[in-house]
């Protein structure tokens, strides 16, 4: 942990947007050749001086190389610095468009920063698209031993592991069979299963993984951890927050192409769902969910999620208490009328249910009827919810349902890290049992 794997200094990419596509004809060409090189040097000096103002502003219009025409030049990366030793698991999260992608081209060496350095200390091993490094004319077998030379493997070592890289990447069927009939899921699955058993000193990996099915990212995240785990480097981007937080103690938050952030996944989780699901808002609103109106006579209002502080909240710590607000418009008396919540995982697995029934609520008469359910203690391990919400009338009828309604976030790290789950087996809800001992 001492000693440095990666530095990035100052680091920057712009990229240039060019409003307009103008091809010179062969007249442009013969001109443009006869240029004198003292008119060719001033536009030079003046693109690079143009250049030098646009790196203290995103999005500046400056001259272009020819001198004829303003382009547009957007900064992709700017003046990301940070430090990562050996050993570590770093994450990397943001929006899209926030220079995620382009932070990891810029480590691999596949494109060259426009400011700024980056020093990557050992062998890299980098996986940002699907089938990078495959030739669609190969077999499987065949691609497996072009990918793992061109990662540097040798072929020793991949005679020794490719019953086991073959059999993690599911494609035994088909491993003779060229890889351009191959799904995109299968692809990614062969081009992770050669680069996870590289045992790479460092590795990259892009959000490629949201390819394969569930089953084959839970393995996938499963093999990651147990590459962080064995004391090696890991780059590791994604919008997958959970495995985010599982996989690495430490994460950057990146926002328009600048580094924000820079602390323990936790943290910075937390600063980036409260920051994005706060700009989506996860109040109700009828134009942005699926609304059910069986009948006029009830419907919601508003709806919203109260942490212990009676704030509206959109993301939670694991074990605070919260409360689900509701406020439903009644135009009549509505007799066995019960109001109820629903709450499930980001796999629409129910994770629990409640409703009025058995409680004191006058649910049956006409009114706007602002009702709360307070959730205590809160049970729901760190993951992503669905809030869904209904009225009905006992026994079996449905009156107004909106589904989902709100989404909620429970987020931290200490409790992935001090319960040892793996991916796969990550209990639903998290209990408080009393523990008792008598010893004879």
């Amino acid at each position: 942990m001492g000693e440095l794997a990666i530095r990035a200094e100052g680091l920057g990419k712009l990229y240039r947007i060019q409003a307009e596509q103008r091809y010179d004809t062969l007249r442009d060409a013969l001109a443009n050749s006869f240029r004198t090189p003292l008119r060719q040097f001033k536009r030079k000096i003046k693109f690079e001086c143009g250049l030098s103002q646009a790196v203290s502003r995103n999005g500046r219009s400056v001259p272009s190389p020819n001198g004829d025409r303003p382009e547009e030049y957007m900064w992709a990366l700017r003046d990301v610095s940070f430090e990562v030793h050996w050993g570590e698991a770093v994450g990397i999260v943001g929006g899209n468009g926030s220079g995620k992608s382009t932070l990891l081209k810029l480590l691999s060496r596949i494109t060259a920063p426009t400011k700024g350095y980056a020093e990557v200390h050992g062998p890299v091993v980098t996986l940002l698209e699907v089938g990078t490094g495959f030739h669609p004319d190969l077999t499987g077998e065949e691609n497996v031993y072009l990918n793992g030379a061109i990662l540097g493997m040798k072929k020793a070592d991949i005679d020794r592991k490719f019953d086991e890289i073959v059999a993690f990447a599911e494609v035994e069927k088909f491993i003779h069979t060229p890889v351009k009939r191959y799904s995109n899921g299968m692809y990614v699955r062969l081009a992770f299963a050669v680069a996870a058993h590289l045992e790479p000193e460092i590795l990259l990996i892009d959000e490629v993984l949201a390819v394969g099915d569930l089953a084959f990212q839970k393995k996938c995240l499963g093999k990651m951890e147990d590459v962080a785990k064995e004391g090696r480097t890991v780059i590791f981007v994604s919008h997958n927050l959970e495995a985010v937080q599982r996989i690495c103690g430490r994460c950057l938050l990146l926002e328009k192409g600048e580094l924000i952030l820079d602390r323990d996944a936790e943290a910075v989780v937390a600063r980036y769902t409260k920051h994005s699901l706060g700009q989506i808002g996860l109040s109700y609103e009828i134009s942005n969910s699926r609304t059910y109106a069986i009948e006029q006579r009830v419907r919601l209002l508003e709806a919203e999620v109260l942490n212990a502080d009676g704030t509206r909240c959109n993301h939670l710590r694991f074990g605070e208490d919260f409360t689900v607000r509701m406020l439903w418009e009644q135009k009549s008396d509505i007799p066995n009328l019960s109001y109820a919540i629903r709450v499930s995982d980001s796999y629409d697995r129910l994770i629990f249910a409640v409703n009025t029934i058995n409680s004191s609520l006058k649910t049956d008469r006409r009114g706007i009827h602002e009702i709360r359910c307070g959730v205590s203690p809160n049970v729901l391990v760190p993951g992503e919810y669905r809030v869904s919400i209904g009225a009905y009338v006992r026994p079996h009828t449905t009156l107004h349902v909106v589904d989902p309604c709100m989404k909620l976030i429970v987020v931290d790290t200490a409790y992935l890290r001090d319960h040892a789950f793996n991916i796969v087996g990550k209990p639903l809800v998290a209990l408080r049992p009393s523990w008792d001992m008598t010893t004879a």
